[in-house]
């Protein structure tokens, strides 16, 4: 019998925290992966090299912060620059996710639990991501 693997990771990129999630091998339910404090660029970049090379997944999935009106933004340009230097070590399929009110999202996830978001805010790009990594796999699910 075949193995059938669709993992995906998720990522909430962001200048200092990097949220990362990770689906199940069906590719339907995402969770909490990590959250990555960087101090670069390039270091975000290596670790996330490093967890790629880890999990093997099948694609990547990538908040993009489009604006209320839906146009792009200045941070979709620096993202699509990040996707560009994602692609230089990883060949696999990376897809932008819009991300809107995903932060806000996730807050009201973790008051909905009882807990405060406090200076945690490693938990809110964590999940986060997991946000932005679920609405993805629904889209797939539909299709």
């Amino acid at each position: 019998m075949a193995s059938f693997n669709r993992t995906y990771i998720g990522i909430d990129y962001g200048e200092r925290r990097v949220g990362l999630a990770k689906s199940d091998p069906t590719g339907l339910i995402a969770s909490a992966l990590m959250t990555l404090e960087v101090r670069s660029p390039a270091e975000a970049l290596e670790r996330i090299a490093d967890v790629v090379r880890e999990y093997e997944p099948d694609g990547l999935v990538v908040g993009y912060p489009v604006l209320a009106s839906g146009d792009i933004s200045e941070k979709c340009r620096e993202i699509d620059g990040f996707i560009e230097r994602l692609q230089e070590f990883y060949d696999g399929p990376i897809h932008r996710v819009d991300e809107r009110y995903s932060s806000k999202e996730a807050i009201g996830v973790i008051h909905a639990h009882g807990k405060r978001v406090g200076q945690d805010k490693r938990r809110v790009d964590r999940l986060a991501a997991v946000i932005i990594l679920q609405r993805f796999l629904d889209e797939l699910q539909r299709e």
